[in-house]
C-alpha cells in the first residue's frame, strides 16, 4: 500500500473517532501552547528591552562607578560603595590622552525634582542631568527644538536648560518654550532646547528630565549628594569608528588606572558597559527562564504523549477485527504499522498547530497592556512542531507495533 493511501486512511480514522481525537489533542495543545506562550512572552519583553538598552550607539560606551547590571549580592554592593567616585578630571584625562575617541561626555544625575512655569508644575519625578555638549550624540537622544547646551554654557556655568519632550508638553502645550524661564527645584533656568520625544516601553524617564551644564549643576548642588556621599560622574565615550570600540575601551582603562593610582595587581575600581554588553547580560538571565519553560513544556508533552499511547492502545483493541480483515485481504504488517503511526503523528501535529497559534496569542497578550511590540518567534513554532512529531513517533510506536503484530486469525475471532 502506498504511503499517501496509508495517510488518507489515518485521517479517515481520526475523523471517524472525533471525541477520542479531541481528547487526545487536549494534552498536546496544552503542552505546546505553554512552551510557545512563554517563549513568545519572553521574546516580546526581550525585544523591548533590547531597544531600551540600545540608548548607546554601536561605538559608544560608558564608564561609571556602579555595576550596570546590579550588584549581585551584599558583598558586591559593599565593594562598589568603597570605590572612589569617577570625577570630571577623570573625564578630562580621557579627552586628553585617548586618541581613538572623538566625544567624551560627563553626566551627573539626580532624581525627584519639580519643574514649574507660570503656576503650572510637573510631578516630583523629574530627573536632572548635569552634562556636557556631547550628551545628545553619546546617548542618541537629540534636540528637536532649539539648541543643545554649548561648551560656552559649560565654561561660564550659565543657567540654561534643555527640557524633555513630556515636560514641554506639560508646561508649554500651546507656547514655544524656547527662551522662556522655568523654575527647576526653585531656581530659574532659561529653556534653550527641547529633546525629541523618546518613548519608553517600560514607562521610563526618557522624556522627563532636564539637561543643564555640568558646571552649573556642580555650582548649585556641589559634589556631594543629599546623604553626604561624593557624587560619581558617568563618563560616556564614543570611539571614532565601531571597529575601534574595543581599542578605545582598553586605552580608557589604562588611562583611568593610571590617573586613579591603581597598581598592576589591583583590579579596576570602575565599570565599563555598552549596549551590547547590557543585551548579552539580559540574554544570560533570560536563558534560565527559557530553559525552565522548555522543561515544563516538555514534561507536559511527555504526559500528553503517554495519554496518546494509552488512547491508541484502546484504538488498537477496538479495531482488532478491522485489522484482522485487512490482513486477511492481503494488507502487510508494515502498512498497518504506518497507519497507526501516522495517526499518532498527525494527531500530535494537529494539536501542535493549534498549540502554536494559541501560544502566540497568549504570549502577545502582554502587548495589549503595554507599549511592547508584538513578536512571533517562528523558530519556536518549528521547534514545537518537530517536537510534536517526535512525541507522536515515540508514543505511537508501541500501539502501532502491537497492531502490526496481530495474528489475522486471532484478530478475526476477536469479539
Amino acid at each position: 500500500m502506498r504511503v499517501p493511501d496509508v495517510l488518507v486512511m489515518s485521517l479517515q480514522a481520526i475523523v471517524a473517532n472525533k471525541l477520542r481525537s479531541v481528547l487526545t489533542l487536549v494534552g498536546i495543545v496544552a503542552g505546546v501552547a505553554s512552551i510557545i506562550a512563554v517563549m513568545t512572552g519572553i521574546s516580546v519583553i526581550q525585544g523591548a528591552l533590547e531597544r531600551e538598552m540600545s540608548v548607546l550607539g554601536a561605538q559608544t560606551f560608558q564608564v561609571q562607578k556602579w555595576p550596570a547590571g546590579g550588584f549581585g549580592g551584599d558583598a558586591a554592593r559593599r565593594k562598589a560603595m568603597r570605590r572612589p567616585p569617577l570625577t570630571l578630571e577623570n573625564a578630562q584625562a580621557i579627552r586628553d590622552q585617548v586618541k581613538c575617541v572623538d566625544l567624551v561626555g560627563s553626566e551627573i544625575w539626580d532624581f525627584g525634582y519639580v519643574v514649574s512655569y507660570k503656576g503650572q508644575s510637573t510631578n516630583p519625578n523629574i530627573s536632572i542631568c548635569g552634562g556636557t555638549p556631547e550628551y545628545p550624540q553619546n546617548n542618541t537622544h537629540y534636540v528637536g527644538l532649539g539648541r543643545n547646551i554649548s561648551q560656552m554654557d559649560v565654561q561660564v556655568a550659565r543657567s540654561v536648560a534643555v527640557i524633555g519632550y513630556a515636560i514641554a508638553q506639560k508646561l508649554f502645550p500651546f507656547t514655544d518654550p524656547i527662551g522662556k524661564d522655568i523654575r527647576l527645584d526653585g531656581r530659574k533656568y532659561q529653556v534653550v532646547g527641547v529633546f525629541d520625544e523618546k518613548k519608553s516601553a517600560f514607562g521610563g524617564r526618557f522624556d522627563n528630565y532636564v539637561l543643564i551644564p555640568v558646571s552649573t549643576y556642580v555650582n548649585v548642588y556641589g559634589l556631594t549628594d543629599r546623604n553626604g556621599f561624593l557624587r560619581s560622574v558617568n563618563i560616556t565615550v564614543r570611539a571614532k569608528t565601531p571597529a575601534q570600540l574595543n581599542e578605545a575601551i582598553e586605552q580608557t582603562r589604562q588611562v583611568l588606572r593610571h590617573v586613579r593610582g591603581l597598581k598592576p595587581k589591583d583590579e579596576d575600581n570602575f565599570e565599563f558597559f555598552n549596549s551590547q554588553s547590557l543585551i548579552t547580560q539580559f540574554n544570560k538571565v533570560s536563558m534560565g527562564v527559557k530553559l525552565g519553560a522548555f522543561i515544563i513544556g516538555t514534561i507536559a508533552l511527555v504526559v500528553a504523549g503517554i495519554g496518546i499511547m494509552n488512547i491508541m492502545l484502546v484504538a488498537v483493541t477496538e479495531r482488532t477485527r478491522e485489522i484482522g480483515i485487512r490482513k486477511a485481504l492481503g494488507a502487510r504488517s508494515q502498512s498497518i504499522l504506518l497507519q497507526f503511526l501516522f495517526e499518532a503523528v498527525v494527531l500530535c501535529n494537529i494539536g501542535g498547530v493549534i498549540g502554536v497559534i494559541a501560544g502566540f496569542g497568549l504570549g502577545n497578550l502582554v502587548t495589549v497592556f503595554t507599549h511592547f511590540d508584538a513578536n512571533v518567534p517562528l523558530e519556536w513554532a518549528v521547534i514545537g512542531l518537530v517536537f510534536c512529531s517526535a512525541v507522536g513517533i515515540a508514543f505511537g510506536l508501541l500501539p502501532a507495533l502491537r497492531a502490526a503484530r496481530l495474528d489475522p486469525i486471532e484478530a478475526l475471532r476477536y469479539e
